[in-house]
């Protein structure tokens, strides 16, 4: 077992403890699944106006292959090699193939991320309700909705204080949970033991050949796999190995538990057309409160693992320019452990509207399912590309391709017909999200257009000169600009305005600081460069998309090195406060965004520019982006050209 530099135990190495971990970051989405999977495959066949042998074992054979194929085969096997240096999830895979020369892909990631959003905002709801639902059978008309509002609230406001010490005991909770699945699934199963053909694909095959109504039975049974995105957007926590492992386990406990509830459901068919829930029908009377217990532990922590994925997904998001920078806390000062505030509690807003609109968690479940589906089908899409990136042979390619395209729009066509039935809430949602990312990524695209770079070798005299000009009063010791110039010799024109139109300002030594999102997701280094010898200097950082953009941090780390080198003072310019061996005194200036005018706009350009001042809206000032302090720092404004679009003349009258 490896311990990083921290002191930290390295749990992506394979290891007992790292399987353990795994079990309780990784398997919360997909290992609450029998708490609503059966129920809605019951709910399924009632609507069609059967429930017979035939049906649920057939219906258990769906759920078996589906995820063996689904998740044991893309997810465990195949999906878990596209790793970017040991991350997973959709935008790191979308980081892996971006670079091929389809420009629509960053559509394909826009609309699987937007749906994985919606799903964040759908499995708390889904998996709290559910477990608090088997209430029912101990208390008489429990406050479901309430209770819910209660836990998920709690849920959501400890985000802020970290989970490195509740962390520790997710494996061990998810441990007891997995062991009760497949505990209270084996004894059942010994009930009718003839339930075990359901491995046999045949029967799934009979039941959705023959079945009137097996679009809507393979809604139901999608919910089964419904975790496997989740899965694979959680390898760069735990390791590929562990996670391999441990799916092991965890696969053969919720194959346990389904075969059990369908054991039970064989013997009380009564039971389900009286509304309940087949998951806590296999538990004895007396183990209802503690499953009860179990099961909303098992709940919390796996919407806990949902809202942490959601704050890596949108800290991704902002390295690839699909969202605004956004204030990001670290408040376990654990490496990959992030919180977001107003991530947090927008989603925790949804959360509650959607629980006080469906006030079932059966009505929740068209949702999800379309949600997941959605994402799963926009990752294959990524997949099928980084096969061809990775050079794999054109025939696995076709197969991959044909077999799980197949599949996930089955899936799709299955769900999609719930849209009426709750089904257009993730619509809703996802669709929401997506607007926000495609306005945001393409209104940057368009303000660049627009966006003046000059060379910053013509004004190196100007500001030289201004340096040495004493009748300016002195603005900073250190001046630094923050610049999104992509040429190394090239600045925005509105930097060189600040600096010598706005308002003059001298000082000792300009700094341009520019981050360079790189396609590695832990990439930590800065290139220094010496544009002008003692007075003018460009800062590169270049930052994977899982390091923190703290950048006044980093920069003054580089502001450290350079005094160690003797490039610039370690101490004040001013006499008074050298004497007092008092650090050289530090502004920044962040040049606020300029307005476009219309009439320099088409209609479609139009509209993505108002979709991306809305979002602007959502995101941090970039100093607070950057973790630099308001103390000392100044927000302009500037032109966005300093020459007109207007050519006619106006006349003097």
């Amino acid at each position: 077992m490896s311990q990083t530099s921290g002191g930290h135990i390295d749990i992506k190495k394979l290891s007992f403890l790292g399987v353990i971990v795994s079990l309780g970051i990784v398997f919360g989405d997909i290992g609450t699944s029998p708490l609503y999977v059966m129920k809605a495959i019951i709910n399924a066949g009632k609507s069609g106006g059967f429930i017979s042998e035939e049906y649920i074992e057939g219906a258990l054979s769906c759920i078996i292959w589906t995820i063996t194929l689904q998740t044991t085969l893309k997810y465990v096997i195949i999906a878990l090699r596209a790793d970017n240096k040991g991350e997973g999830g959709i935008l790191s895979l979308y980081s892996l193939v971006k670079r091929i020369r389809k420009k629509w892909l960053y559509i394909i990631a826009i609309i699987g991320a937007a749906a994985l959003v919606a799903d964040s905002i759908i499995t708390p709801s889904l998996t709290v309700m559910s477990a608090i639902e088997g209430l029912e059978l101990v208390v008489h008309e429990p406050p479901v909705v309430p209770i819910t509002l209660a836990i998920l609230f709690i849920i959501f406001i400890v985000q802020q204080f970290g989970t490195s010490f509740i962390g520790k005991f997710f494996g061990p909770v998810m441990v007891i949970w997995f062991l009760t699945l497949g505990t209270l699934g084996f004894y059942h199963l010994l009930d009718a033991p003839y339930i075990l053909k359901a491995f046999n694909p045949i029967y799934a095959i009979k039941l959705i050949y023959n079945s009137p109504s097996a679009i809507v039975i393979l809604g139901a049974v999608f919910l089964c796999t419904t975790g496997a995105e989740a899965l694979y957007s959680d390898l760069g926590h735990c390791g590929k190995s562990n996670i391999r492992i441990s799916w092991i386990f965890v696969k053969a406990m919720l194959i346990l538990n389904y075969l059990g509830q369908g054991a039970w459901l064989l013997n009380n068919y009564h039971e389900v057309f009286n509304g309940k829930n087949p998951f806590f029908g296999i538990m004895p009377d007396w183990f209802i409160l503690p499953g009860v217990i179990i099961a909303t532990s098992a709940a919390i922590i796996a919407s806990q693992s949902v809202i942490t994925g959601a704050f890596t997904m949108f800290s991704e998001a902002m390295s690839i320019n699909l969202w605004p920078n956004q204030q990001i806390d670290y408040p376990s000062g654990i490496k990959g452990q992030m919180y977001i505030p107003r991530i947090n509690w927008g989603i925790f807003i949804m959360c509650a509207i959607i629980v006080m609109f469906f006030k079932e968690s059966g009505r929740m479940e068209a949702a999800y399912g379309l949600s997941i589906t959605v994402t799963m089908l926009m990752t294959t899409i990524l997949l099928i590309f980084w096969f061809f990136k990775t050079r794999t042979p054109k025939i696995w390619i076709g197969i991959f391709a044909v077999v799980y395209l197949t599949i996930e729009l089955g899936f799709f066509s299955a769900n999609i017909i719930k849209f009426f039935e709750g089904g257009w809430i993730s619509v809703l949602l996802a669709g929401f999200i997506g607007i926000c990312m495609y306005g945001w990524y393409n209104g940057r695209k368009i303000k660049t257009q627009f966006v003046k770079f000059v060379k910053l070798n013509n004004y190196v005299s100007t500001i030289m000169d201004m340096k040495l000009d004493n009748t300016i009063p002195k603005y900073a010791t250190n001046l630094a600009f923050f610049s999104r110039a992509q040429k190394e010799d090239e600045v925005e024109s509105k930097i060189i305005y600040s600096i010598i139109k706005s308002q003059p300002k001298r000082a000792d030594h300009y700094f341009i600081l520019s981050v360079i999102n790189q396609e590695e997701p832990y990439t930590f280094k800065y290139h220094l460069e010496e544009i002008l010898p003692g007075t003018i200097y460009k800062v590169n950082f270049m930052l994977g998309f899982k390091v923190d953009r703290r950048i006044s941090d980093y920069f003054g780390q580089v502001l450290d090195d350079m005094m160690d080198d003797g490039m610039i003072p370690a101490k004040s310019s001013y006499p008074s406060l050298r004497a007092h061996n008092i650090p050289p005194d530090l502004k920044y200036v962040i040049i606020d965004n300029v307005y476009i005018n219309d009439y320099l706009l088409n209609i479609r350009d139009k509209m993505i520019m108002n979709v991306y001042n809305f979002v602007r809206k959502m995101g941090s000032s970039d100093f607070k982006a950057y973790g630099v302090a308001s103390h000392n720092v100044v927000v302009e404004s500037a032109p966005l050209l300093e020459q007109g679009y207007v050519h006619d003349k106006i006349k003097k009258v």
